[in-house]
């Protein structure tokens, strides 16, 4: 009798856990975040894209992302505070970056997503793959699996984004990610050496380019054995556009500042999302999914987009 009273306490004990979340250490969904530097989203309509395009008919789309909040618009629009918002989810004025220094940067009160995963689930399994290496080196954190592949210049970086794509892929097929973090830095490096707009060759091809990598990642994660009961949510999205070889200072030119958002998967919704949409709510989409609560204390401005 003793022994079965001891069975239910332990049973009883399991059940509160399970109820505080404390018991659950990883989601039930999973999340795949790609981010294409430097993507001008008219281009983006220009280019052929047929991986892209299959994740938007899959799901849901804003074609009017803005990069500078309404009530925050301070920062250069450049990349150290374009993927600072894109992976915290706060604007400059919290996370610090204003610019490509990262001096005043602050992530230990406004961390990489990946820290708002792990708090609630710390059994997660986390990657990050990017070729521009300040993300490695300031913003990523909590990331089981973080590779920087070095690069320089258009074409060198046209060359790590296939690594890239090649490793995101080997991963998917043989580890057992719940968040992934995917960057090609190809399409902002072309822009740099020849032009950010839709009527530049180069541009629109280093665009293509990054989308037949996409394609290799998109079927690596379709292929893994449990895929559909997996509901993995795709988001895909960007730091800023251009405008002739630049993007700084676009402040007020819709071609840099106005980007787009994909939200793709079975929880996603379908079609044109008519919300505004801004570059941190990428973040908080991601957290929402994979099923983690918010907490008001970590101060996050983005919110949930494009989900059912």
């Amino acid at each position: 009798m003793r022994f079965f009273c001891h069975l239910t306490f332990i049973a009883s004990v399991v059940c509160l856990g399970a109820v505080s979340g404390f018991c659950e250490q990883t989601p039930e969904r999973r999340v795949l975040v790609i981010g294409i530097d430097g993507c001008r989203r008219d281009a983006l309509q220009a280019a052929k894209t047929p991986a892209l395009d299959s994740l938007v008919a899959d799901g849901a789309m804003s074609e009017s992302t803005q990069i500078l909040g309404k009530r925050y618009r301070f920062n250069n629009t450049v990349s150290g505070p374009g993927w600072s918002s894109f992976l915290t989810g706060v604007w400059a004025d919290k996370h610090g970056v204003h610019d490509n220094s990262f001096k005043g940067k602050n992530y230990v009160d406004f961390p990489h997503f990946f820290a708002r995963i792990k708090q609630r689930f710390p059994a997660a399994r986390t990657v990050s793959l990017v070729d521009w290496e300040p993300i490695d080196t300031h913003i990523v954190s909590h990331a089981d699996v973080h590779k920087v592949y070095p690069a320089e210049g258009a074409d060198g970086y046209t060359e790590q984004d296939a690594v890239i794509a090649r490793d995101a892929a080997e991963i998917l097929a043989s580890d057992d990610p719940h968040a992934m973090m995917v960057y090609f830095g190809a399409v902002d490096e072309t822009g740099h050496r020849d032009g950010f707009h839709p009527s530049v060759a180069s541009y629109l091809s280093a665009i293509e380019t990054v989308d037949s990598n996409v394609q290799k990642v998109l079927a690596a994660l379709r292929s893994r054995p449990n895929y559909k009961s997996e509901h993995w949510l795709v988001l895909v999205s960007t730091d800023h556009g251009g405008r002739g070889t630049s993007h700084g200072g676009g402040h007020d030119l819709p071609e840099i500042n106005t980007t787009f958002l994909i939200v793709s998967g079975s929880d996603a919704a379908k079609g044109p999302i008519e919300s505004p949409t801004e570059l941190v709510d990428l973040p908080m989409t991601a957290l929402v999914h994979l099923g983690v609560t918010i907490d008001p204390n970590w101060k996050l401005d983005g919110k949930p987009v494009g989900l059912r």
